[in-house]
């Protein structure tokens, strides 16, 4: 199991890819089809970019009928891609621990990565958001914050997935000045952040726990909830056990902890 292999061999061998592991593993869907693009990317990021194609490339587990309420076994998350991340051997990563949708990690992520990109001149910096608790909320698709009233978890606002959206009319070749331009404060958003490299993190518990709090006010199995929010997780998403225990394993290989909330 991916556990039991060492940091060492992680950094060794996660940017090689487990293509031998992936070919035994059912139910899987393939993140390339769907997921950002990386067009964002500043130049001179080689290693960023062939990072972004092989988590494009890595398969993401959301064709589940049911999960449990604790993930113990590879095929229940997306350790493929995991073994990418903690494989990336930039010379700058920070992982961001978000947990409460109303703060500023978004924008937080948007000036570490302009500050290492543009000023401290780092185009391979990667950012890693690890998104639990409320945070966990914008890593749902429009149609699950629909069907399961997501927005009364937030007290109605925003009332609507808002934290996917692009500012209109922005592209990676606007002045970098530009207040409401794809580098700005007026974008701060899921969807740029990806396409500049920046990969989000999922957390199981979290989303068994919003599951659980679905379940007990419209009914239904907290596992068959957790399923359908699981496979309805927004494209590029990488689905770990726990984000709480993942942080570990980022730090462990290398990755400097910032708190987002």
């Amino acid at each position: 199991m991916m556990n039991d292999v060492s940091i060492s061999r992680r950094r060794t061998f996660g940017l090689l890819g487990s293509a031998a592991l992936l070919a035994s593993v059912p139910r899987t869907v393939w993140a390339g089809e769907t997921a950002p693009g990386s067009e964002g990317l500043a130049p001179g990021a080689p290693m960023l970019a062939e990072l972004s194609r092989r988590l494009a490339a890595a398969p993401r587990r959301r064709s589940f009928a049911s999960v449990p309420f604790m993930i113990d076994r590879p095929e229940l998350w997306d350790h493929d891609a995991s073994a990418l991340l903690l494989g990336y051997r930039g010379s700058r990563t920070q992982v961001w621990e978000s947990s409460d949708i109303a703060a500023a990690w978004l924008n937080l992520m948007r000036e570490a990565m302009n500050g290492q990109v543009f000023a401290h001149g780092h185009p391979d910096f990667l950012a890693v958001a690890a998104v639990h608790g409320s945070a966990q909320l914008a890593l749902f698709g429009q149609d699950m914050w629909a069907k399961y009233g997501l927005a009364a978890n937030v007290g109605g606002k925003p009332a609507e997935n808002v934290f996917v959206r692009e500012a209109c009319g922005v592209s990676p070749s606007d002045d970098r000045q530009k207040l409401d331009g794809f580098y700005g404060p007026g974008n701060s958003n899921i969807v740029s952040l990806q396409r500049r490299g920046a990969v989000m993190v999922a957390c199981h518990d979290s989303i068994h726990a919003i599951a659980r709090g679905i379940a007990s006010k419209q009914g239904g199995a907290p596992d068959l909830v957790a399923a359908d929010l699981t496979n309805n997780l927004i494209p590029g998403v990488v689905l770990v056990p726990s984000v709480v225990a993942y942080l570990i394993e980022l730090q462990h290989a290398g990755f400097t902890y910032a708190k987002g909330s």
